[in-house]
């Protein structure tokens, strides 16, 4: 591992530059695990790098970091991963300086999610001097870089090997930046699930002059299209908003003003409540194609074809400890008592969800994935006195 120097871990500030300064644009880490190993070996974790490949995917790192052999084991889960910065001439800095400027932090990953890690390993990092390390328990993170993108390489592995270990964890935080517009607004306490089609609707091709010599597809395709979202899935549930089904693309690829295509596509993507689970959408979405599509094509064979990616479950939490630890400190911090919510898209907690009771709280959002993502030396300041709230409130039981 390459050598890589952070100033004093008891603050976020100077961890939280050194993990922007490495370009981990998914699926390459360019060293920003190994800055986060340095760190956390320095304050007595025992480290695993975890590397996983799958065909047809990039190969990822990961990280498992544990400080401590007993129960419980209380774990902070999050990706050093970032997505690319866009157009470039959109920034006022250089995405990967970590530069700060009136009082804020500014790069790629700022806000997602590289300044939350450091926030909790600051706090970490005050917990162990002030407590020792013989303080009740366990403390993990759970680190991957395989979370901007298809997450297939990632957490879901890492809990295996987990398993395989016969090692669990008993309480979970996930670091993704759930607040709002200040920090302590929200907490989320389950998820959407999501659930993506890609539709292929199959015609002949021919010359739009002669029309009764092709078979258009593009009118079957708009009346399928057209019955998933002439009314809407349902009205919400007692903690989910309503689901919602979102065209994303329609194609078929025609250069040409007289040429009927041979075939049309579409993507469509779900975010569904506890009403649903991607079996039973999938079960209903085929019915209604079946019924639309009105038969096979003049030749026999199939009108349509259909194939299913299942991004996650919906899930959920009711109050309870954890989220009332998190609620606590926040409250302590901050002064304000955030908002349970399941809103917003998802997230690697809906893997950790399977394991242990997990919530998530954060950085402040607005920035994330935008030019100038930032976030300000205060939050990642008080996000540290949140943190680290809560791990003395957990481990003093």
């Amino acid at each position: 591992m390459a050598s890589t120097v952070v100033g004093d871990l008891s603050q976020p500030l100077p961890l939280a530059q050194a993990l922007i300064r490495r370009a981990s644009v998914t699926p390459k880490d360019e060293g920003a695990l190994d800055v986060l190993q340095r760190a956390l070996e320095s304050l007595g974790f025992v480290c695993h790098r975890l590397p996983f490949s799958e065909a047809g995917t990039a190969d990822i790192d990961n990280l498992y970091a544990r400080l401590g052999t007993k129960g419980p084991n209380f774990c902070y889960a999050g990706h050093t991963d970032v997505v690319p910065v866009g157009d470039a001439k959109g920034w006022t800095v250089d995405p990967f300086a970590a530069d700060v400027i009136d009082g804020h932090l500014y790069g790629r990953g700022a806000a997602d999610m590289k300044g939350g890690i450091a926030c909790f390993v600051a706090a970490v990092a005050q917990f162990v001097k002030a407590r020792g390390p013989d303080f009740g328990g366990s403390i993990s993170l759970l680190i991957t870089g395989d979370e901007e993108t298809v997450a297939i390489n990632g957490t879901r592995k890492m809990l295996d090997w987990l398993e395989s270990r016969g090692e669990t964890l008993d309480h979970c935080i996930v670091g993704e930046p759930t607040n709002p517009l200040r920090l302590g607004d929200m907490m989320k306490i389950g998820r959407r699930g999501s659930l993506v089609g890609f539709l292929t609707v199959h015609g002949m091709q021919g010359h739009t002059a002669y029309p009764h010599l092709a078979d258009n597809p593009i009118p079957y395709l708009l009346r399928m299209l057209s019955a998933l979202i002439e009314k809407p899935l349902d009205e919400g549930s007692a903690h989910f908003q309503p689901s919602t089904l979102e065209i994303a693309t329609i194609d078929v690829g025609n250069t040409a003003t007289n040429i009927i295509p041979n075939k049309a596509t579409a993507t469509f993507n779900i975010r569904f409540n506890d009403h649903h689970s991607s079996d039973s959408l999938i079960k209903r979405l085929t019915e209604t194609f079946d019924r639309v599509a009105a038969g096979p094509r003049k030749d026999g064979s199939p009108r349509y074809e259909v194939a299913w990616q299942r991004n996650g479950e919906s899930f959920f939490f009711p109050p309870g400890e954890l989220s009332g630890l998190i609620g606590r400190a926040v409250k302590k911090v901050t002064g304000r008592e955030p908002e349970l919510s399941t809103t917003g898209g998802t997230s690697d907690a809906r893997f950790i969800h399977r394991m242990c009771p997990v919530v998530e709280f954060g950085l402040v959002g607005q920035t994330m994935h935008k030019a100038d993502e930032r976030a300000s030396l205060a939050d990642l300041d008080q996000l540290t006195e949140i943190y680290r709230s809560v791990l003395d409130d957990y481990f003093r039981r």
